[in-house]
């Protein structure tokens, strides 16, 4: 059975001058989760935000914490993360040598595990840690900044990645260049998670829920339809 077609706005493309409002904006025009991506600088050629920014913004929504951490090394940082109010934690593949070890860490911390892969990065990546995931990011775009161009080829890799789950209870999210084009696409290739920037912050906030209807509609239309 198909997993729901979520979609998760990523605040980096919002205004961080009013970064609580713009989460309350997605949060009612119909978000499921919203998607935090931490950048150091270091792993990524960017800075975003860390936990205390997280923290603070926790009260403006109960919709889920998807925090994306884009930080080598990440495991020094778990607990504060979860602390922070983090529903779901994705390290990296390439950020460390444990990558194991840093999602026991994350599930005995209480919070949902997850494992993204860079361009680069074949799905094999995840192969020994299956048993440990609750989702896999599939970055679609080199991370680091928002905005960017769609890379067609890593379709294959959400197919690849499709087939290594097998069936179990793991959500297989897109972030990069998501859009009411692509969104059709990657749903096609088993995408369920949809990470949208771009093409959901920006202009009026009354915008938003056309923005998140249009693409649940695109991504919906390429199993048969969405209601």
């Amino acid at each position: 059975m198909d997993r729901p077609i979520l979609v998760a706005p990523s605040v980096l493309a919002a205004d961080f001058s009013r970064l609580g409002d713009e989460i309350e904006a997605v949060d009612q025009a119909g978000a499921d989760w919203i998607h935090l991506d931490v950048m150091d600088g270091h792993f990524v050629p960017n800075i975003s935000f860390g936990a205390p920014v997280i923290a603070h913004l926790r009260g403006r929504t109960k919709k889920p914490f998807d925090v994306h951490l884009m930080i080598a090394p990440a495991d020094p940082f778990l607990e504060a993360f979860a602390a922070a109010g983090a529903d779901a934690i994705s390290v990296h593949a390439e950020a460390g040598p444990h990558l194991d070890r840093s999602l026991q860490a994350i599930r005995a911390l209480g919070k949902r595990a997850g494992v993204a892969l860079n361009p680069a990065t074949p799905a094999s990546a995840i192969a020994n840690v299956v048993d440990r995931l609750d989702q896999v990011i599939v970055m679609t775009v080199n991370p680091g900044f928002g905005g960017q161009s769609f890379i067609p080829a890593m379709l294959e890799k959400i197919r690849d990645v499709r087939t290594m789950i097998a069936g179990r209870d793991i959500d297989i999210t897109v972030d990069g260049g998501i859009n009411t084009e692509t969104a059709a696409k990657v749903v096609a290739a088993g995408a369920n998670v949809l990470v949208a920037g771009s093409s959901v912050f920006g202009g009026s906030a009354q915008g938003y829920p056309a923005k998140i209807e249009a693409i649940c509609r695109a991504a919906g239309a390429s199993r048969g339809g969405w209601a």
